[in-house]
């Protein structure tokens, strides 16, 4: 009898003990606080995950995952989430019991330098167990030590690594987990607690509510502090890193990962209307397919296309907009009608009116102007002979208007011309095109295409000739159909000659950092970014294309230019050599005026020079060494080598000649 009153208390005791978890996992109110409300208000990025022990699978399998750790900075960047993988391994039974619960990682400056992780795993009801904390003593071993401290009514546990002298700080509020090697990071999570201020940010929500909960993982951006964490890079973030921390709220994608290494994005982002009227008019004024790639040169490395329905309604969208602020409208229609009073001409009829659907910002590495980086601004035309008549007049009221004396230049056939006012697309357009100042100017097709450099015109005339632009290649084209046909802003960079354009134009320090990282840098050859109205907002697209560095540097980008390649097929040696010596690189002066081209070597020694005539060479031309004594002479007409060219010895004695 006894021995049956024992085990019916035990049952009992049982049966109370399951019905308080039924109660406590099943039936009790539900209290739970969201994720979101624990993150501190200024992170620049946060990634939400539903399935984090399946998504962090299928990313660290990846073999762009492989190789990105092999960079000491990803690696750096990556640590935190590498310890968490660490433990997801050593306890996966307890890991893949809590995936389904929803993991945020959020990323912080905590210094000029240095950033921070902070951690979120909503726990749902299982929190109210108080085993779950006591189980964070079965994590632990000899290797770790437990603390405990209160901060305002919480209580934060601190882990310590004794070998790598590290701590994690952890505390339990309501339902969610909330974790960093960063103190201050979980002090300000508790200190928002009952005030949050990201999750209730009402332009964060608008976007939090259209991402979608398929695929990896979410990804959203807070543009307010996207140059903080980009000055860890780079004490001067450029113009396009300040206009993204000015002109934009927040992004939100969803991402997935295919099988060849390709990341894909979708979301939504919402703009500043405050500080960006270009983009609130673009907002407004609809979309077009991108027809310039006809034209852009392969060696693009940016390509940024505005598309809208019509340019003329886009223009009319951006001065009602500018309305708004009395002040700003007023300098522009000022502006504009300064420059009308000035030419006597009427800016919207002699040059709104012939632009078609598509305006682009182009930045070429050119195989003309060594060290720069080419600058094209193109416009589509609606009707290629009205652009021409158009802009014939206004190059005429320039001359009657200006001292400024240019004969068009001819160049395989296109006229390049000189358009003479001063801040002129500024005026027009805005400060995002302030670069082009009295620009040069050609059609091809039926684009028109300005520039400060008529070297980057040429370089565009060769690539259409040669058949060498985007449209042409199989690579972009490819890319090119991951994205809709038609767009609002579409963003495309070739990365490897983007990478290039850096490296010709940074100091000797950044071209070691440059050099160090290049591996990890082009090993995604293309990224692409597409903006699309949809309500207030805009329907975002990402696309980041991973292929083996190896596989790139083989690639067209990193060959060498046909001048500098050794010929083949000679007859002989001494043929092989006359034939080098004498194939000269191409020289295109930016000065289109000018009758002579003089190049210095770095010590300010004359290094050649050549006569011009309407900026092509034409006459004489020689070539020195360092110490004055002539190497080279010979003559061009209309930019093509003629006659006998010498080439001498240091003490002037005839060595080779050619004739061409």
């Amino acid at each position: 009898m006894t021995k049956k009153r024992i085990l019916f208390g035990v049952l009992a005791v049982m049966l109370v003990y399951i019905g308080y978890l039924v109660y406590l996992l099943v039936l009790s109110p539900k209290t739970n606080l969201q994720s979101i409300y624990l993150i501190p208000k200024d992170a620049v990025f946060v990634i939400e995950s539903e399935q984090p022990v399946e998504s962090w699978k299928k990313v660290s399998e990846s073999e762009a995952w492989g190789h990105l750790l092999k960079n000491d900075y990803f690696s750096e960047l990556t640590s935190s989430i590498q310890k968490v993988d660490t433990v997801f391994n050593d306890q996966r039974r307890l890991f893949e019991f809590l995936d389904g619960r929803s993991l945020f990682i959020s990323v912080h400056m905590i210094s000029p330098k240095d950033y921070g992780l902070f951690y979120v795993l909503d726990l749902k009801r299982i929190a109210k167990l108080k085993l779950l904390k006591t189980y964070l003593n079965t994590l632990l071993n000899e290797n770790y030590t437990l603390s405990r401290r209160d901060y305002h009514n919480h209580e934060i546990l601190e882990v310590y690594d004794k070998k790598n002298k590290k701590t994690m700080f952890l505390s339990f509020i309501k339902n969610q987990l909330v974790a960093s090697y960063t103190h201050s990071l979980v002090e300000a999570s508790i200190d928002q607690y009952e005030e949050p201020i990201l999750g209730r940010d009402l332009n964060f929500v608008e976007v939090n509510q259209r991402i979608g909960y398929e695929d990896l993982f979410r990804l959203y951006l807070q543009y307010e502090y996207f140059d903080d964490y980009f000055r860890r890079f780079s004490d001067q973030p450029g113009p396009w890193v300040q206009r993204l921390s000015e002109n934009f709220l927040f992004s939100g994608f969803h991402f997935d990962l295919d099988r060849n290494g390709t990341i894909t994005a979708n979301g939504f982002t919402n703009i500043s209307f405050e500080n960006e009227n270009y983009l609130e008019a673009l907002q407004k004024s609809g979309t077009a397919a991108r027809t310039i790639p006809q034209i852009a040169p392969k060696r693009t490395a940016l390509y940024i296309s505005y598309g809208f329905d019509s340019f003329s309604e886009f223009y009319q969208n951006f001065e009602t907009i500018q309305k708004d602020n009395p002040e700003q409208f007023k300098a522009y229609q000022e502006g504009i009608q300064k420059l009308e009073k000035f030419l006597k001409i009427n800016v919207k009829e002699n040059f709104v009116s012939w632009i078609d659907d598509e305006i682009a910002l182009l930045q070429i590495q050119s195989k003309i102007t060594k060290g720069k980086n080419d600058l094209a601004l193109v416009l589509k035309t609606n009707n290629r002979e009205d652009a021409k008549t158009n802009l014939d007049f206004i190059l005429g009221q320039i001359k009657k208007k200006t001292p400024v004396k240019f004969k068009a230049v001819s160049y395989r056939g296109y006229e390049i011309n000189f358009l003479s006012i001063k801040g002129f697309f500024k005026i027009l357009l805005g400060n995002r095109f302030n670069e082009l100042d009295k620009p040069y100017f050609t059609t091809i097709d039926d684009f028109v295409v300005f520039s400060n450099n008529p070297n980057t015109l040429k370089s565009m005339i060769n690539g259409v000739e040669d058949k060498e632009t985007l449209s042409t290649s199989e690579d972009f084209e490819t890319f090119n159909k991951r994205f809709e046909r038609k767009s609002s802003l579409f963003v495309y960079s070739n990365i490897p000659v983007l990478y290039n354009n850096m490296y010709a134009l940074a100091d000797g320090q950044t071209r070691m950092q440059l050099r160090k990282n290049k591996d990890f840098i082009i090993c995604f050859p293309q990224i692409g970014l597409q903006l699309t109205p949809e309500d207030n907002l805009f329907e975002s697209r990402l696309v980041a294309n991973y292929k083996n560095v190896e596989e790139v540097k083989k690639s067209l980008q990193f060959q060498e230019n046909p001048w500098t390649s050794t010929a083949n097929n000679q007859i002989s040696k001494k043929q092989e050599l006359t034939e080098a010596i004498f194939r000269l690189r191409p020289i295109y002066p930016t000065d289109l005026t000018a009758k002579k081209f003089i190049k210095n070597f770095i010590n300010g020694a004359k290094r050649y020079e050549v006569e011009l005539k309407d900026g092509l060479k034409h006459g004489s031309y020689t070539e020195y060494y360092q110490d004055g004594t002539e190497k080279m002479t010979g003559r061009f007409r209309n930019d093509e080598q003629v006659g006998t060219w010498r080439y001498f010895d240091e003490e002037g004695k005839l060595l080779l000649k050619k004739r061409f």
